[in-house]
This record gives structure tokens, C-alpha cells and sequence, in this order.
């Protein structure tokens, strides 16, 4: 009974409320399951698997010893799936079949539920995807005094029930007939049938088969005894042939009893981005619930390919993926963890493997050591890092200079590199993914190494000074360069080094790439932005020009006079841009530009004058 509350805030005279049912157009949860919950049509023959697996475990729970068996005919545009599972009576049927959402697996039997693959209640509702009617014909194990009984359904909401004779069905268990719609035979043929049966069966415990045609292969391939670990890996490397298309560098077990999962993870035999998202293959009890499981691995893995079977994972009400819960989490960590197990192995036992591997997958594995000190400390004399000695791993660069000088970018390690080999300073390049990350984290597994980023004021300070005399000779060229160059924030310093082919090197660091971005945003900003701006000004060393006095050319134009040496200097500046392959400022190409014109008209000048 309730009672309502009238406009003027009186009530008036309880009364009975009169219960309703939900009214269901089937036509339109067809259409939803197909286009929103489903994938893909072909799920239908994962639900009729797994009805018909689900029947026969609820039949074993209460007889061991029963009949396991499920077959599927396909013919004349209609499929047939025959199971020796627990079957229904009447009134299973009129309860179960009728009722949309619910499921057998929720009455009785509770305690097995965990056995079941299909928890939801929605799964013969699947095959209306493919099927324009569908005939239910099943038998009582639970009581085989009861006749077999008939469901048969229409997509469009109508169904019937009836009993049948005992002939029509002598022995418990269920067959499923399904109907083709109109443009979904092909789903039925015995063709298609066959290869779902196996993506979707092929590791069902039971014994399955599509006509004379087995499906389950059991035992999985890495249960499967050997004659030896070499017949092993050519069996796994076989199956993953078939399964993924590749033949792999390498296999690793992947066997967590708690977490009640087996399975093999496959190195691919490629590099591959570490934004790529992997196609992993999940079973679950056997049924295949996806092969797009990209959450099964941390994100550093990606350089394998997994497939495995679980008992302890929970699908989503699709069974296409899995639920991101903390069973998932753990799962995930401790497949990473095995992965990481057979790294540290191959480096302690097998480094030729491991070599084969890294030349592939080093970024992998420099992702995993960024956040892994005991794996950083176990890959360390094996990740290459490209250095002005060459290839080399951390821990030999580190053997070799007192000091592991490094630059953060591609481009700045380019542009130091000749420079600092010929000054005999050892030089890492870090601009490459992970490696500024993990060159900074060397003194925490090397103690006492010193680390330290190869700036502009270290670089210069390893050049050799040019004798006093001669650089008071080129004062009035240097600070006529200095003053060309100050508006472009740029000093000019004079040094001798090698090799003697680089007329002039350009330098800087992060600090005055900063500063000089500060300056440029306070000449276009209004005046209250750019008092603000200046007030940030600090004292961060500016970019400098480094003219190098072994140089011929440099010889040359520290003689010339007046707006020439001015317009060969920028020349210089311009061009030590480029050979730092820095980006070009609208100043710096509005030098540039000047420059080239100011040659060429010094040039054809002289041409006229008849030099």
C-alpha cells in the first residue's frame, strides 16, 4: 500500500499498486547484442560451446562418470549441436529458456558455478545474430522419467514449448537446431563452422568435434611431454607458426599455479613500437574468450606475443575480454615478472640468446630497467648506448672514461661528438628512447660513477685556448662578430681544435635555449607580459659560436674588414646552425638570407671590378 501526496500538499486515501513485468522486443536486443555487445557474428558458436561445455560440467558435478561429448553438423543452411549435458525438463524450460538474462547456472549447483564458462544468462540469445529460429530439444539427466521436451523461438518474440516422445530424444543432454536469417548461411557452413570450432575450442576439456572432424587438441602444446628441451622449442615454435604467423626468437613458460594459469609467451622476431597494443590469446577453462587481450602484460612487454589458458580471470557480459579488477593486476605482474625471470636467466647462462634478443628488442628491455634496478643492474653489460667509442654498453663506456659525459638530444650529440672525440672526452648519446633515463641512473647499480651532461661551457673548456697574441691580433674582428651577433643572443669565443675541417661550432644547452625563448616571447609581448617576462630574466649562460682558429677559412675572414667580416660572420652562424640541426628562428632565417645576398653581391662586385 502507499499513499500519494496531492497539488495542495494533502494525501489522499491509500491504495494497492499493480505490479508489471518488463516488456522485451527481441528484435531490438538482437540488433543491440550484434551491433553494441558483439563483436563479431561468429561469437554464436562460442555460446552454443559453451552451453553445451557448461551442461556437461553441471552433469559431471553430479554423476563423474557421464558421457562428455559435443558434436556439431552443419548442413542445408541450418546447424545442429548435440551435448551429453545435464539437459532440461518442462519446467527448466518455461523457467530458464523463456526468462531473457536468466541462467541455469544461477539455481542449484552454486557451489560449481565456478566450473561454468557462461555466468550471464544471455548466450542462446547470441545465436539470433545468425539464425532466424532456434529449436531447443533436451532430455533430463536429473530425471529420466521426464520426456524430452521442445523449445523452439522466432527472432521476432514468439516461442513455443511442447513435450515430445522419448524417441526424439532416448538419451539426456540437448541438441540445438539453428535456422539461417537471410545473408547469414555463410556463418553456418561446415567450412566456417569448423575453423570457429577450433579458434574458439581447440583447448576445451571435453571431447568436441565438428562432424567426423575433432576440435579439442588437448594437451595444450606446453603440456605436452618432450623428448627433450630442443624438440620443445621447435614444437612450441611451431605452434606459434600456426597461431600468431611468425616463428619466434624465443618461448617462455608461463606457468602460475595460484593464479590457476598456463600458457607460453612468444618474442616476436621484429621490433615493434612500445605504443603497439599486442594481440595476446586468453582461454578461459578452455574456451578462447579473446585474442586482442591487451592488458594481460605490462606495457613494457610488448615485444612478446602470449597465449594462455585460466580458470581465475572473470570475463566481461560480452566474454570478450577480461575485467580490470585486482585479480587481472596481480595476474599481469606476475606474468611480467616471469618474463623478467627469463631475461636475468639468459644474461647469467646464455648470452648469445640474449644478444640476438637485445639487437632486436633493446627498447623493451631499457623500458623495463628504467623502473627495475636489479634489472638495470643485470642488463647493464649488455644494453648498447651509442658512444663516441662506438657501440658499448654502459658498464664498458663506464670502465673506460672516469666521467660519462652525455648528451640529452640526437642532434646535440651529433653536433659535440666529432668535437669531443678528437678532445679525447668520452661522449653517450641520450636522445634515443630511455637512454638519458637510464644513463642518469647509472650511479644508483655502479657506485662512484660520475654522470654528468656534456653543456656548452664543458665542451668549450676542453678546447684549446688560442695564444694571447694572436687572439689580440683578432680583437677587432671578435667584437665586431660579438656585436653582430649579440641580438641573436650568441657570444663569440675563439678557440683551436680538431678536426680542423669544422670552421665553427655552435653551442648551447637547455638553460640558454630557454632563455632565449624567454627573450623572444618579451619582444613580442605587450608591455605588461613583457615586464613580467623580463622580470624572469636570469643569469643563464647564452648560446655561443665557437670559431675554430686551425681553420683555414677562419684565417681568412678574421683579416677581412668592415661589413664583409660582419657578413661572413653571420655565414658562419648561420651554417653552424644547420650542422647543429637546430630549428630555425624567423631571425635566423632573415639572417641567413642576408648573409647569402651579402656574399653574393660582395661576390659579383668584384666580378664587375674585373677581380
Amino acid at each position: 500500500m502507499t499513499s500519494e501526496t496531492t497539488p495542495s500538499g494533502g494525501t489522499t486515501t491509500p491504495h494497492a499498486t499493480t505490479p508489471h513485468t518488463f516488456q522485451v522486443d527481441l528484435r531490438g536486443l538482437v540488433d543491440l547484442l550484434s551491433h553494441h555487445l558483439y563483436s563479431s557474428p561468429k561469437v554464436y558458436l562460442r555460446e552454443l560451446l559453451q552451453n553445451a561445455v557448461d551442461a556437461i560440467t553441471a552433469r559431471r558435478a553430479e554423476e563423474p562418470d557421464a558421457p562428455a561429448r559435443v558434436r556439431l553438423y552443419a548442413a542445408d543452411g541450418g546447424l545442429r549441436v548435440e551435448d551429453s549435458g545435464i539437459g532440461l525438463t518442462e519446467a527448466d524450460v518455461r523457467s530458464l529458456l523463456a526468462t531473457i538474462g536468466r541462467s541455469s547456472k544461477r539455481d542449484g549447483l552454486e557451489s560449481a558455478r565456478a566450473e561454468f564458462l557462461g555466468q550471464f544468462g544471455i548466450g542462446l540469445l547470441a545465436c539470433f545474430v545468425v539464425a532466424a529460429e532456434i529449436r531447443v530439444v533436451s532430455r533430463s539427466a536429473r530425471r529420466p522419467d521426464a520426456p524430452p521436451v521442445e523449445w523452439k523461438a522466432r527472432d521476432d518474440g514468439s516461442y513455443t514449448v511442447r513435450t515430445l516422445p522419448d524417441s526424439a530424444r532416448p538419451e539426456p543432454g540437448t541438441t540445438v537446431y539453428l535456422s539461417a536469417r537471410p545473408g547469414s548461411a555463410d556463418w553456418l557452413a561446415e567450412k566456417r563452422v569448423i575453423a570457429l570450432a577450433r579458434d574458439f575450442g581447440s583447448l576445451l576439456p571435453y571431447d568436441v568435434g565438428v562432424g567426423d572432424t575433432p576440435v579439442s587438441e588437448l594437451p595444450a602444446p606446453w603440456d605436452r611431454a618432450y623428448a627433450g628441451p630442443a624438440a620443445r622449442r621447435v614444437a612450441l615454435a611451431r605452434h606459434c607458426q600456426e597461431l600468431f604467423g611468425f616463428a619466434p626468437l624465443d618461448s617462455v613458460e608461463l606457468d602460475l599455479p595460484v593464479a590457476g594459469v598456463r600458457g607460453v609467451a612468444y618474442v616476436l622476431p621484429s621490433a615493434v613500437s612500445p605504443a603497439q597494443r599486442a594481440g595476446h590469446r586468453v582461454h578461459l577453462k578452455g574456451m578462447l574468450l579473446t585474442d586482442r587481450a591487451d592488458e594481460l602484460l605490462p606495457d613494457w612487454a610488448f615485444f612478446v606475443r602470449c597465449v594462455i589458458d585460466t580458470d581465475s580471470l572473470r570475463p566481461t557480459a560480452s566474454r570478450e575480454s577480461l575485467y580490470a579488477d585486482e585479480r587481472l593486476a596481480a595476474v599481469r605482474e606476475a606474468l611480467g615478472e616471469r618474463i623478467r625471470e627469463w631475461l636475468t636467466s639468459l644474461a647469467a647462462g646464455d648470452p648469445e640468446r640474449l644478444g640476438q634478443f637485445l639487437s632486436v628488442h633493446h627498447l623493451g628491455v631499457k623500458s623495463l630497467a628504467r623502473h627495475d634496478t636489479d634489472m638495470l643492474r643485470t642488463m647493464l653489460p649488455w644494453l648498447p648506448f651509442e658512444t663516441t667509442d662506438g657501440q658499448l654498453s654502459l658498464e664498458e663506456f663506464a670502465q673506460r672514461h672516469p666521467v660519462v659525459h652525455f648528451a640529452r638530444s640526437v642532434e646535440e650529440y651529433r653536433q659535440i661528438a666529432p668535437i669531443a672525440s678528437a678532445q679525447g672526452i668520452g661522449l653517450v648519446n641520450g636522445g634515443y628512447t630511455y637512454d638519458t633515463e637510464l644513463i642518469e641512473r647509472l650511479p644508483q647499480v655502479r657506485p662512484g660513477t660520475v654522470v654528468a651532461e656534456l653543456d656548452a661551457d664543458t665542451v668549450t673548456a676542453h678546447l684549446d685556448a688560442v695564444d694571447p697574441a694572436e687572439e689580440l691580433a683578432l680583437a677587432g674582428f671578435l667584437a665586431a662578430a660579438r656585436t653582430k651577433l649579440d641580438p641573436l643572443g650568441c657570444d663569440v669565443t675563439l678557440r683551436a681544435f680538431h678536426p680542423l675541417t669544422v670552421p665553427a661550432l655552435h653551442l648551447d644547452d637547455r638553460a640558454a635555449r630557454h632563455e632565449q625563448a624567454r627573450a623572444e616571447e618579451e619582444a613580442r609581448a605587450d608591455d605588461l607580459w613583457a615586464g613580467i617576462l623580463g622580470s624572469l630574466r636570469g643569469s643563464a649562460p647564452r648560446a655561443q659560436l665557437v670559431l675554430n682558429h686551425l681553420n683555414p677559412l677562419i684565417r681568412r675572414i678574421s683579416s677581412l674588414d668592415g661589413e664583409l667580416a660582419g657578413t661572413a660572420t653571420e655565414a658562419l652562424y648561420g651554417q653552424a646552425l644547420l650542422m647543429a640541426q637546430r630549428p630555425l628562428r624567423p631571425a635566423d632565417s632573415a639572417l641567413l638570407n642576408r648573409a647569402f645576398m651579402g656574399l653574393l653581391e660582395w661576390a659579383t662586385h668584384d666580378e664587375e671590378n674585373g677581380r
